[in-house]
C-alpha cells in the first residue's frame, strides 16, 4: 500500500469521518502547472494539484459511515444542534401554509404555540447491587447489600423534597425490585415498567475493551432498543406542558451512559468511559429551548454504604464525640453481623 493511500485510510478514521478535507505533511513534491483548480464535468472545480510539501486527503464520502441510528449534524460537528430532538418549533410547523394576509404575525404565533415552556428533570437511577451468579434474569435478584443501597437511594431522592410525576424502569428483576424499593419513599408516585430500558451493549465502545466484547448482532439488536428508549424518554417538554417535571428513571449502566452521552451530544462510541455506581443517581434537565445540562453523574456523595466488609473498631467515646460539631455528618451507625464492626451511612 503507497504511502498517500495510508495517509488516505488513517484520515478516514479522524473524528469519525468528520474532515472534509484534510492536508499532510509528507515529502517535498514537485509542483504541477495549470492553475489552482481543473472543471469537473458537472461544471464544480477540484484542486488539481497539491502545494509543495503537502498531500490532499479524500472527502469522507469515501469513508465508512457509523451506525445506522445515529444522526450526525452535518457540517464540521463543531457545534449544538438544536433540533436534536426532531421537537424544535420550526421543525414542527409547516412554513408552506403561511397565510398571506397575517404574514409574519401567524407564523410568530403558530412558532409560540410550539414552543416549550416547562423544563424536564431527568434522574436516571442505575439498580441496586444484585446476584451476578444467578444464570437467568429472574435469578439475579438484589444482593441484602443492594437491598440497603436501594432503600438509601429512595431516602435521598424523598430528602429532595420534589413532587416526583412518575417512574419508569426496566423491566429487568433487578431495576424492578430496585424501583419497589424506592417507591416506598415516594408513595403516591405512578411505576411503569418498559422492555426499552433492558440492559444491553448500545454501540461499540472506542476504544474496544478486552474483558467485554459483544457479538456484533448484540450490538445491532440492543442498539436500536437503547437508541429508541433515548428517542422516546429523553425530549425537552411537549407545549402543553405547563409546569416543570420530575421523572425517575430506574435502569442500567450501559443504557444510562448512552443516554447520557446522547443527550450531551458528545461521541455515544465514548460510554464506556464513564462508570457508574449502584444505586447511584444521573440528573440531566432538558430546558425549553432544548439545552441539555448533566447535574450530576453517579452521585453517591450523601448515600454511602461501604461495599467491603466492615472496619472493627473499638469505641471508647461517643461517634458525636468521634465527629466535630458541626460537621455532624454520620448521622446512623448499624452494627454488622459477621464480624460486629460498625457501618457509616451518610445522609
Amino acid at each position: 500500500m503507497s504511502v498517500r493511500r495510508a495517509l488516505a485510510l488513517a484520515a478516514c478514521g479522524l473524528a469519525g469521518g468528520s474532515v472534509l478535507l484534510s492536508a499532510v505533511v509528507v515529502g517535498k513534491q514537485p509542483a504541477r502547472g495549470g492553475g489552482d483548480s481543473e472543471p469537473r464535468p458537472g461544471g464544480s472545480a477540484v484542486p488539481s494539484a497539491a502545494p509543495p510539501g503537502l498531500l490532499l486527503l479524500p472527502p469522507t464520502a469515501s469513508c465508512p459511515p457509523t451506525a445506522g441510528w445515529i444522526e450526525r449534524p452535518a457540517g464540521t460537528g463543531s457545534y449544538w444542534d438544536s433540533n436534536w430532538d426532531r421537537r424544535e418549533p420550526l421543525a414542527l410547523i409547516n412554513l408552506k401554509k403561511k397565510n398571506e394576509e397575517t404574514g409574519e404575525e401567524e407564523l410568530a404565533s403558530r412558532l409560540d404555540h410550539c414552543k416549550a415552556k416547562a423544563t424536564r428533570h431527568i434522574f436516571l437511577i442505575r439498580h441496586s447491587q444484585y446476584n451476578l451468579d444467578g444464570r437467568a434474569d429472574k435469578d439475579r435478584t438484589l444482593t441484602p447489600l443492594g437491598r440497603e443501597q436501594a432503600e438509601l437511594t429512595g431516602h435521598r431522592l424523598a430528602s429532595l423534597g420534589l413532587k416526583f410525576d412518575q417512574i419508569i424502569h426496566s423491566s429487568m428483576t433487578r431495576a424492578t425490585e430496585t424501583t419497589e424499593i424506592i417507591s416506598k419513599h415516594l408513595p403516591g408516585v405512578k411505576k411503569i415498567s418498559t422492555d426499552l430500558l433492558r440492559e444491553g451493549a448500545p454501540i461499540e465502545p472506542d476504544p474496544p475493551v478486552s474483558h467485554w466484547k459483544p457479538e456484533a448482532v448484540q450490538y445491532y439488536e440492543d442498539g436500536a432498543r437503547i437508541e429508541a428508549a433515548f428517542r422516546n424518554f429523553i425530549h425537552r417538554a411537549d407545549a402543553k406542558q405547563e409546569e416543570d417535571s420530575y421523572e425517575i428513571f430506574v435502569c442500567h449502566a450501559n443504557v444510562i451512559r448512552y443516554i447520557v452521552c446522547r443527550a450531551l451530544q458528545f461521541p455515544p462510541e465514548g460510554w464506556l468511559r464513564l462508570s457508574l455506581n449502584n444505586g447511584s443517581i444521573t440528573h440531566l434537565v432538558i430546558r425549553p429551548n432544548g439545552r441539555v445540562a448533566l447535574r450530576t453523574l453517579g452521585d453517591t456523595g450523601k448515600r454511602l454504604v461501604w461495599e467491603q466488609p466492615c472496619i472493627t473498631l473499638q469505641l471508647k467515646q461517643k461517634v458525636s464525640q468521634l465527629v466535630p460539631a458541626p460537621a455532624g455528618v454520620i448521622n446512623r451507625v448499624f452494627c454488622c453481623s459477621k464480624d460486629k464492626g460498625i457501618k457509616l451511612q451518610f445522609l
